[in-house]
């Protein structure tokens, strides 16, 4: 039987081109890398991940600028490049995917409104992309659809390339 979960085909996509993913999260603190571990075999792909929910975490493990934070915020297109950028750069991976969001219930504003997540890809050959996104829903749902979002990000430039 062939598993047909986004995170399988994701993992069969890597495998296929040989190359490996690690991720950067903040808002789903965890989550796309336990979907992406609950294939068995994925440690033929999977590097690690780092779970950044503080902006200190941010900068000392990814990197992440200080002056990126202050001018634009940890929710932001240009955190979540850097987050991308720091994560394939620590672990010496392929692909990485970095998601920053509000998941809520409270921390929105009008500018930045509760369901606002930010999902970063960076890759070999100036693959480096930002999706943003604003999700319905409760805190549980918010962080299952950015992780959701951001594997098919990941499966999407896999097929792509």
């Amino acid at each position: 039987m062939v598993d047909e979960r986004l995170e399988a085909r994701v993992g069969h996509a890597l495998r296929a081109k040989g190359w490996t993913i690690c991720t950067a999260e903040s808002c789903t603190g965890g989550l796309i890398t336990h979907r992406l571990t609950n294939i068995p075999g994925s440690s033929d792909y999977v590097l690690g991940g780092v779970v950044a929910y503080s902006n200190r975490a941010k900068q000392s493990l990814l990197h992440v600028r200080q002056g990126t934070l202050i001018a634009y915020g940890a929710v932001s297109e240009q955190t979540a490049s850097e987050m991308a950028l720091g994560a394939r750069e620590l672990f010496g991976a392929d692909l990485a995917v970095s998601v920053t969001g509000i998941a809520g219930p409270d921390g929105g504003s009008a500018e930045k409104p509760v369901g606002l997540t930010y999902i970063g890809l960076a890759g070999p050959d100036g693959l480096h992309t930002v999706q943003r996104h604003i999700w319905e829903g409760d805190r549980e749902g918010i962080k299952a659809a950015s992780a959701e979002a951001a594997l098919q990000m990941v499966l999407d430039a896999l097929v792509k390339s």
